[in-house]
C-alpha cells in the first residue's frame, strides 16, 4: 500500500505561485503513474496532470503554461508548481499514483491511492 501525503496549499491572491508537495511512502514499482487532481465545491474530482515513470507529463487545458508537474523518483516526491494561479483554480488538490499498462489515465477512478488533499485558494 502507498501512502500518500501532500502539503503546500494555502492562500494567494490571483497572480501567484504555489508549489504543492506530495511525499509518497517508499515502493519498488517504479513503473507507477503519479498524477494531481482536484475538486472544487460542487464541482466533479478533474484532473490537473500526471507524470509517468519516463517522465511524460500530460495536462488539463486550463492549466497548460501555467503548472509544472515532475516527480523524484529518488525521494518519492511529487510536486506540482503553480505560477500565475486563476480564480478558478480554488479547489482541494490531491495527489494520486496508479499503475497503467499504457500511458497514465485521466481518470481519477482509476488510479489505486489518493492523498487527503491540500487546499489551494485564489482570492482575486
Amino acid at each position: 500500500q502507498v501512502q500518500l501525503v501532500e502539503s503546500g496549499g494555502g492562500s494567494v491572491q490571483a497572480g501567484g505561485s504555489l508549489r504543492l508537495v506530495c511525499a509518497a511512502s517508499p515502493y519498488s514499482d517504479r513503473s507507477l503513474c503519479m498524477g494531481w487532481f482536484r475538486q472544487a465545491p460542487g464541482k466533479e474530482r478533474e484532473v490537473v496532470a500526471t507524470i509517468d515513470s519516463d517522465g511524460t507529463t500530460t495536462y488539463a487545458d486550463s492549466v497548460k503554461g501555467r503548472f509544472t508537474i515532475s516527480r523524484d523518483n529518488l525521494k518519492d516526491i511529487l510536486y506540482l508548481q503553480m505560477n500565475n494561479l486563476k480564480s478558478e483554480d480554488t479547489a482541494i488538490y490531491y495527489c494520486a499514483t496508479g499503475v497503467f499498462g499504457r500511458a497514465c489515465s485521466l481518470v481519477g477512478d482509476e488510479y489505486n491511492f489518493f492523498g487527503q488533499g491540500t487546499q489551494v485558494t485564489v482570492s482575486s
